[in-house]
Protein backbone atom coordinates (compact mmCIF):
# COMPACT_ATOMS: atom_id res chain seq x y z
CA UNK A 1 0.00 0.00 0.00
CA UNK A 2 2.74 2.50 0.96
CA UNK A 3 4.72 1.59 -2.15
CA UNK A 4 1.67 2.29 -4.35
CA UNK A 5 1.02 5.68 -2.75
CA UNK A 6 4.70 6.59 -3.15
CA UNK A 7 4.46 5.65 -6.83
CA UNK A 8 1.40 7.87 -7.28
CA UNK A 9 3.15 10.76 -5.55
CA UNK A 10 6.49 10.47 -7.33
CA UNK A 11 5.49 9.32 -10.82
CA UNK A 12 1.82 9.69 -11.65
CA UNK A 13 1.17 13.14 -10.19
CA UNK A 14 4.26 14.82 -11.80
CA UNK A 15 3.32 13.39 -15.20
CA UNK A 16 -0.19 14.73 -14.85
CA UNK A 17 1.22 18.13 -13.92
CA UNK A 18 3.39 18.20 -17.03
CA UNK A 19 0.35 17.27 -19.09
CA UNK A 20 -1.59 20.15 -17.60
CA UNK A 21 1.26 22.54 -18.42
CA UNK A 22 1.33 21.46 -22.07
CA UNK A 23 -2.41 21.80 -22.23
CA UNK A 24 -2.01 25.53 -21.62
CA UNK A 25 -5.00 27.56 -20.97
CA UNK A 26 -7.62 25.55 -22.87
CA UNK A 27 -10.31 25.68 -20.18
CA UNK A 28 -12.42 22.77 -21.37
CA UNK A 29 -9.44 20.58 -22.16
CA UNK A 30 -7.91 21.39 -18.78
CA UNK A 31 -11.09 20.48 -16.96
CA UNK A 32 -11.30 17.19 -18.85
CA UNK A 33 -7.69 16.30 -18.03
CA UNK A 34 -8.26 17.16 -14.40
CA UNK A 35 -11.35 14.97 -14.20
CA UNK A 36 -9.55 12.02 -15.81
CA UNK A 37 -6.61 12.39 -13.44
CA UNK A 38 -8.81 12.51 -10.37
CA UNK A 39 -10.76 9.43 -11.47
CA UNK A 40 -7.54 7.54 -12.16
CA UNK A 41 -5.98 8.38 -8.82
CA UNK A 42 -9.16 7.53 -6.89
CA UNK A 43 -9.44 4.22 -8.75
CA UNK A 44 -5.85 3.33 -7.91
CA UNK A 45 -6.41 4.18 -4.24
CA UNK A 46 -9.58 2.09 -4.06
CA UNK A 47 -7.77 -0.83 -5.69
CA UNK A 48 -4.94 -0.56 -3.18
CA UNK A 49 -7.36 -0.51 -0.26
CA UNK A 50 -9.19 -3.59 -1.61
CA UNK A 51 -5.95 -5.52 -2.01
CA UNK A 52 -4.80 -4.74 1.53
CA UNK A 53 -8.18 -5.37 3.15
CA UNK A 54 -9.33 -8.52 1.33
CA UNK A 55 -9.36 -11.64 3.52
CA UNK A 56 -6.41 -13.99 3.25
CA UNK A 57 -7.06 -17.29 1.51
CA UNK A 58 -6.89 -19.96 4.18
CA UNK A 59 -5.65 -23.50 3.46
CA UNK A 60 -8.23 -26.23 3.25
CA UNK A 61 -9.36 -27.51 6.64
CA UNK A 62 -7.06 -30.22 7.93
CA UNK A 63 -4.55 -29.63 5.09
CA UNK A 64 -1.69 -29.34 7.56
CA UNK A 65 -3.23 -31.53 10.26
CA UNK A 66 -1.08 -34.34 11.55
CA UNK A 67 -2.18 -37.95 11.73
CA UNK A 68 -2.72 -39.11 15.32
CA UNK A 69 -1.62 -42.65 16.16
CA UNK A 70 -3.31 -44.44 19.04
CA UNK A 71 -2.19 -47.85 20.28
CA UNK A 72 0.96 -49.95 20.27
CA UNK A 73 3.88 -48.72 18.20
CA UNK A 74 6.39 -51.06 16.61
CA UNK A 75 8.74 -52.59 19.15
CA UNK A 76 6.84 -51.24 22.17
CA UNK A 77 6.19 -53.44 25.18
CA UNK A 78 2.52 -54.42 25.15
CA UNK A 79 2.28 -54.75 28.98
CA UNK A 80 3.90 -51.31 29.30
CA UNK A 81 1.39 -49.93 26.79
CA UNK A 82 -1.49 -51.31 28.87
CA UNK A 83 -0.12 -49.67 32.03
CA UNK A 84 0.33 -46.34 30.26
CA UNK A 85 -3.24 -46.52 28.97
CA UNK A 86 -4.54 -47.10 32.52
CA UNK A 87 -2.49 -44.16 33.76
CA UNK A 88 -3.82 -41.87 31.04
CA UNK A 89 -7.41 -42.88 31.77
CA UNK A 90 -6.84 -42.23 35.50
CA UNK A 91 -5.57 -38.77 34.62
CA UNK A 92 -8.71 -38.04 32.59
CA UNK A 93 -10.89 -39.16 35.49
CA UNK A 94 -9.13 -36.71 37.82
CA UNK A 95 -9.73 -33.87 35.37
CA UNK A 96 -13.42 -34.71 34.95
CA UNK A 97 -15.73 -31.72 35.25
CA UNK A 98 -19.39 -31.33 36.13
CA UNK A 99 -20.13 -31.79 32.42
CA UNK A 100 -18.11 -34.84 31.31
CA UNK A 101 -16.77 -34.68 27.77
CA UNK A 102 -16.87 -37.78 25.57
CA UNK A 103 -13.63 -38.89 23.96
CA UNK A 104 -12.56 -41.55 21.49
CA UNK A 105 -10.76 -44.56 22.92
CA UNK A 106 -9.19 -47.78 21.67
CA UNK A 107 -10.40 -50.86 23.54
CA UNK A 108 -8.14 -53.94 23.29
CA UNK A 109 -9.50 -57.34 24.32
CA UNK A 110 -7.76 -60.21 26.11
CA UNK A 111 -9.17 -62.80 23.68
CA UNK A 112 -10.97 -63.03 20.35
CA UNK A 113 -14.73 -62.66 20.84
CA UNK A 114 -17.74 -63.56 18.71
CA UNK A 115 -20.21 -60.74 17.80
CA UNK A 116 -22.82 -61.85 20.34
CA UNK A 117 -20.29 -61.62 23.18
CA UNK A 118 -19.52 -57.96 22.51
CA UNK A 119 -22.68 -56.47 24.02
CA UNK A 120 -21.80 -57.07 27.70
CA UNK A 121 -18.26 -55.82 27.04
CA UNK A 122 -18.91 -52.72 24.92
CA UNK A 123 -22.51 -51.99 25.84
CA UNK A 124 -23.42 -48.55 27.15
CA UNK A 125 -21.06 -46.53 24.94
CA UNK A 126 -21.06 -45.33 21.32
CA UNK A 127 -19.33 -47.87 19.12
CA UNK A 128 -17.45 -46.71 16.01
CA UNK A 129 -15.73 -49.80 14.61
CA UNK A 130 -14.28 -53.17 15.54
CA UNK A 131 -11.10 -54.99 14.52
CA UNK A 132 -11.24 -58.66 13.64
CA UNK A 133 -8.93 -61.45 12.53
CA UNK A 134 -9.41 -65.17 12.03
CA UNK A 135 -6.78 -66.77 14.33
CA UNK A 136 -5.79 -69.73 12.15
CA UNK A 137 -2.77 -71.54 13.55
CA UNK A 138 0.26 -71.50 11.28
CA UNK A 139 -1.41 -69.36 8.60
CA UNK A 140 -1.15 -65.78 7.42
CA UNK A 141 -4.60 -64.30 8.05
CA UNK A 142 -6.04 -60.91 7.39
CA UNK A 143 -6.94 -58.19 9.87
CA UNK A 144 -10.16 -56.35 9.10
CA UNK A 145 -11.70 -53.13 10.36
CA UNK A 146 -15.48 -53.25 10.40
CA UNK A 147 -17.42 -50.03 10.98
CA UNK A 148 -20.13 -50.84 13.50
CA UNK A 149 -22.61 -48.68 15.37
CA UNK A 150 -24.87 -51.37 16.80
CA UNK A 151 -23.81 -54.75 18.17
CA UNK A 152 -23.98 -57.47 17.28
CA UNK A 153 -25.99 -56.61 14.12
CA UNK A 154 -23.45 -54.39 12.34
CA UNK A 155 -20.57 -56.71 13.22
CA UNK A 156 -22.38 -59.77 11.84
CA UNK A 157 -23.29 -57.90 8.64
CA UNK A 158 -19.73 -56.64 8.28
CA UNK A 159 -18.36 -60.16 8.71
CA UNK A 160 -20.71 -61.40 5.99
CA UNK A 161 -19.27 -58.80 3.61
CA UNK A 162 -15.72 -59.80 4.49
CA UNK A 163 -16.65 -63.46 3.94
CA UNK A 164 -17.94 -62.63 0.47
CA UNK A 165 -14.77 -60.73 -0.36
CA UNK A 166 -12.43 -63.47 0.90
CA UNK A 167 -14.41 -66.15 -0.96
CA UNK A 168 -13.96 -64.15 -4.17
CA UNK A 169 -10.24 -63.81 -3.41
CA UNK A 170 -9.97 -67.57 -2.95
CA UNK A 171 -11.62 -68.19 -6.33
CA UNK A 172 -9.33 -65.68 -8.05
CA UNK A 173 -6.25 -67.35 -6.55
CA UNK A 174 -7.40 -70.77 -7.70
CA UNK A 175 -7.94 -69.42 -11.23
CA UNK A 176 -4.46 -67.95 -11.33
CA UNK A 177 -2.96 -71.21 -10.08
CA UNK A 178 -4.84 -73.16 -12.77
CA UNK A 179 -3.11 -71.12 -15.48
CA UNK A 180 0.31 -72.24 -14.30
CA UNK A 181 0.51 -75.64 -15.96
CA UNK A 182 4.20 -76.04 -16.80
CA UNK A 183 6.69 -78.12 -14.84
CA UNK A 184 9.09 -75.20 -14.52
CA UNK A 185 10.32 -75.06 -10.91
CA UNK A 186 9.44 -71.38 -10.56
CA UNK A 187 5.88 -71.87 -11.79
CA UNK A 188 5.46 -74.92 -9.60
CA UNK A 189 6.39 -72.85 -6.54
CA UNK A 190 4.09 -70.04 -7.65
CA UNK A 191 1.20 -72.43 -8.19
CA UNK A 192 1.71 -73.96 -4.76
CA UNK A 193 1.80 -70.50 -3.17
CA UNK A 194 -1.41 -69.41 -4.90
CA UNK A 195 -3.18 -72.59 -3.83
CA UNK A 196 -2.01 -72.18 -0.23
CA UNK A 197 -3.23 -68.57 -0.18
CA UNK A 198 -6.52 -69.70 -1.70
CA UNK A 199 -6.96 -72.27 1.06
CA UNK A 200 -6.37 -69.63 3.76
CA UNK A 201 -8.75 -67.15 2.11
CA UNK A 202 -11.41 -69.85 1.89
CA UNK A 203 -10.98 -70.70 5.57
CA UNK A 204 -11.32 -67.03 6.50
CA UNK A 205 -14.47 -66.71 4.39
CA UNK A 206 -16.00 -69.73 6.12
CA UNK A 207 -15.12 -68.42 9.58
CA UNK A 208 -16.55 -64.95 9.01
CA UNK A 209 -19.67 -66.40 7.42
CA UNK A 210 -20.25 -68.33 10.64
CA UNK A 211 -19.79 -65.25 12.86
CA UNK A 212 -16.48 -66.43 14.29
CA UNK A 213 -14.84 -65.46 17.55
CA UNK A 214 -12.53 -63.02 15.73
CA UNK A 215 -13.03 -59.54 17.22
CA UNK A 216 -10.03 -58.37 19.24
CA UNK A 217 -10.45 -54.58 19.54
CA UNK A 218 -12.87 -51.70 19.08
CA UNK A 219 -12.95 -47.92 18.82
CA UNK A 220 -15.59 -46.31 21.04
CA UNK A 221 -16.63 -42.83 22.14
CA UNK A 222 -17.60 -42.24 25.78
CA UNK A 223 -17.01 -40.19 28.92
CA UNK A 224 -13.98 -41.03 31.09
CA UNK A 225 -16.27 -42.60 33.71
CA UNK A 226 -17.88 -44.91 31.12
CA UNK A 227 -14.45 -45.84 29.76
CA UNK A 228 -13.33 -46.69 33.29
CA UNK A 229 -16.27 -49.09 33.62
CA UNK A 230 -15.27 -50.83 30.39
CA UNK A 231 -11.63 -51.06 31.53
CA UNK A 232 -12.76 -52.94 34.67
CA UNK A 233 -14.48 -55.71 32.69
CA UNK A 234 -12.56 -59.02 32.69
CA UNK A 235 -12.58 -59.35 28.88
CA UNK A 236 -10.78 -56.01 28.44
CA UNK A 237 -7.02 -55.77 28.30
CA UNK A 238 -6.64 -52.00 27.91
CA UNK A 239 -8.67 -48.87 27.28
CA UNK A 240 -6.52 -46.23 25.61
CA UNK A 241 -8.29 -42.83 25.67
CA UNK A 242 -7.51 -40.47 22.80
CA UNK A 243 -8.82 -36.98 23.61
CA UNK A 244 -6.42 -35.63 20.99
CA UNK A 245 -8.42 -37.29 18.19
CA UNK A 246 -10.83 -34.80 16.63
CA UNK A 247 -11.35 -36.43 13.23
CA UNK A 248 -11.33 -40.17 12.65
CA UNK A 249 -9.98 -39.74 9.12
CA UNK A 250 -6.86 -38.18 10.67
CA UNK A 251 -6.30 -41.00 13.18
CA UNK A 252 -4.71 -44.44 13.03
CA UNK A 253 -5.58 -47.01 15.69
CA UNK A 254 -3.08 -49.78 16.43
CA UNK A 255 -4.56 -52.38 18.81
CA UNK A 256 -2.38 -55.26 20.01
CA UNK A 257 -3.49 -58.80 19.23
CA UNK A 258 -4.54 -61.00 22.18
CA UNK A 259 -1.55 -63.30 21.64
CA UNK A 260 0.95 -60.44 21.80
CA UNK A 261 2.38 -60.53 25.31
CA UNK A 262 5.82 -59.02 24.85
CA UNK A 263 6.94 -56.41 22.35
CA UNK A 264 4.79 -55.47 19.40
CA UNK A 265 6.38 -56.90 16.24
CA UNK A 266 7.51 -54.61 13.44
CA UNK A 267 4.51 -54.55 11.16
CA UNK A 268 1.85 -52.36 9.66
CA UNK A 269 -1.05 -51.09 11.69
CA UNK A 270 -4.78 -50.39 11.37
CA UNK A 271 -6.19 -47.04 10.41
CA UNK A 272 -9.17 -45.34 11.80
CA UNK A 273 -11.94 -44.00 9.73
CA UNK A 274 -15.47 -45.20 9.97
CA UNK A 275 -16.92 -46.68 6.83
CA UNK A 276 -19.85 -48.74 5.96
CA UNK A 277 -18.09 -51.72 4.55
CA UNK A 278 -15.51 -53.99 6.15
CA UNK A 279 -11.97 -53.27 5.29
CA UNK A 280 -9.28 -55.86 5.32
CA UNK A 281 -5.66 -54.98 5.68
CA UNK A 282 -2.33 -56.66 5.54
CA UNK A 283 -1.60 -57.85 9.05
CA UNK A 284 -3.87 -57.83 11.97
CA UNK A 285 -4.88 -54.31 12.33
CA UNK A 286 -7.97 -46.73 10.50
CA UNK A 287 -8.94 -40.57 6.55
CA UNK A 288 -12.64 -44.77 4.15
CA UNK A 289 -12.73 -47.36 1.42
CA UNK A 290 -15.63 -48.57 -0.71
CA UNK A 291 -15.41 -52.25 0.01
CA UNK A 292 -13.60 -54.72 2.22
CA UNK A 293 -9.87 -54.50 1.82
CA UNK A 294 -7.56 -57.36 2.58
CA UNK A 295 -3.96 -57.49 3.68
CA UNK A 296 -1.80 -60.22 5.03
CA UNK A 297 1.23 -60.68 7.22
CA UNK A 298 3.18 -63.73 8.18
CA UNK A 299 3.20 -62.82 11.83
CA UNK A 300 -0.04 -61.71 13.44
CA UNK A 301 0.44 -58.01 14.09
CA UNK A 302 -1.52 -54.85 13.60
CA UNK A 303 -1.51 -53.66 9.98
CA UNK A 304 -0.81 -50.17 8.70
CA UNK A 305 -4.16 -49.33 7.24
CA UNK A 306 -7.02 -51.71 7.37
CA UNK A 307 -9.79 -51.12 4.88
CA UNK A 308 -13.16 -49.90 5.93
CA UNK A 309 -16.78 -49.82 4.86
CA UNK A 310 -17.96 -47.34 2.31
CA UNK A 311 -19.47 -44.12 3.69
CA UNK A 312 -22.35 -44.34 1.26
CA UNK A 313 -23.57 -47.40 3.09
CA UNK A 314 -23.27 -45.89 6.54
CA UNK A 315 -26.47 -45.93 8.56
Amino acid sequence: MQRLLRHLDQVVVPRLARGFARAGGGGLRLRLLTAVAVVGVVGALLGAVWVTRRPAVLPAEGAAAEVVRVGVVQGQSVPLYARQARSELAGLLKRSTATPVETYALVSLRAYLAPERLTPVLGGVSLVEVYARVPLSGAVTQSVRIPAFTIPTDVVEGMAKVAKKRAADAADLRNVAAKLQTTDATEVDLRRGYLDDSTVAGAEAEAYRAGCACVYAAVVRATPAALDEIAARPEVRAVDPAPEVRRLDRAVFLPPLPEQVGQAPVAATPSASPSVEPVVSAAPSPSPSPEPAVTGSADPTPAESPSAISPSQAP
